[in-house]
Formats: structure tokens, sequence, C-alpha cells
């Protein structure tokens, strides 16, 4: 993982990660994936039913940082995230940390920031973020990416 940026730069610096507090809660957070995740699965199965293309972890076309999207629709410049709600802060799941709070409130917050950074250079760079939350159904995910797709592909071969 890359060193923090510098206090001045608008991010939030994390204070240093905390062990985990038990022996169980290492395990989980050892299982939790980066990509694949089942929600994301779901989604891409019901984008492929629909008879959508796409890239898988795609390295999204960013000056100056590295981010990766789920689902990569790079014609229809289309970049698709499947968010966690315990991870990006929904607002329907997400509650407070009570263990380790200081780090997990930063690094929360930190996600957050992120995700919309990373939506505001898509948007500079000609994209469409579309984002869904893990609890969303999938095939109304799909759907809506689809349509979004299928949009962008007219608009960008008519351009």
């Amino acid at each position: 993982m890359p060193p923090p940026p510098d206090p001045g730069d608008g991010w939030p610096v994390l204070p240093p990660a905390p062990p985990a507090s038990s022996p169980a809660v290492r395990a989980s957070m050892q299982g939790n994936r980066r990509r694949d995740t089942r929600p994301e699965l779901a989604v891409r199965r019901a984008c492929h039913a629909l008879g959508l293309r796409y890239r898988v972890d795609a390295p999204l076309p960013l000056e100056g940082v590295r981010r990766r999207a789920d689902l990569v629709f790079a014609r229809a410049r289309v970049a698709v995230f499947v968010d966690g709600c315990r991870w990006h802060g929904c607002p329907e799941h997400s509650r407070e940390p009570r263990t380790n709070a200081d780090y997990w409130t930063a690094k929360l917050e930190r996600n957050r920031r992120r995700d919309a950074d990373t939506d505001a250079r898509l948007a500079a760079a000609g994209w469409v973020a579309l984002r869904a939350w893990e609890h969303e159904d999938p095939a109304v995910v799909a759907e809506r990416v689809r349509g979004t797709v299928g949009s962008r592909r007219v608009a960008v071969s008519d351009g």
C-alpha cells in the first residue's frame, strides 16, 4: 500500500493501522476480496445475460492516479463500480465503527473521498461512472448499465 499523501492535499491521513481486535476479525478481514465479490459476480452475470461484454477489474485512463473499475466498457466510456456497503458508506447499511473507531472512521471517509474523486476525474475525461451498492438487485443494476452503455455507444459513435 502506498504511503498516505501529505496532510495538505485534502485527503485525511490515516493513523497507523491497529492490530485486529480478535483472531476472528483478522481472519474475516483477510478474507475480504478486492475483486470477484459475490455482488460483483452477480452484476457481471446479469450484464452478460443481457448481451453486454466488458473488461473486468480494468485500470482506468486517469492521469496521476491508479484506479480500477469492476466492469469497464471502454468504447462507451462507462466504468461500473459495485460498492460494498461497509467500505463505501452506504446510507442504508453503513454504521459507525465501534472498535478502533479513529482508524476506521478516517479510513471510511478516505474511501468516500476517493470514490468522489474517481467519479470527478472520470467525468472530466469524458467517462460516466455508474455506482451500485452491493445490496441492489443485480438485474436492476444490469438494466441501468445497459441503458447507460447503449446511450453512450450511440453518443460516442455520433460524436
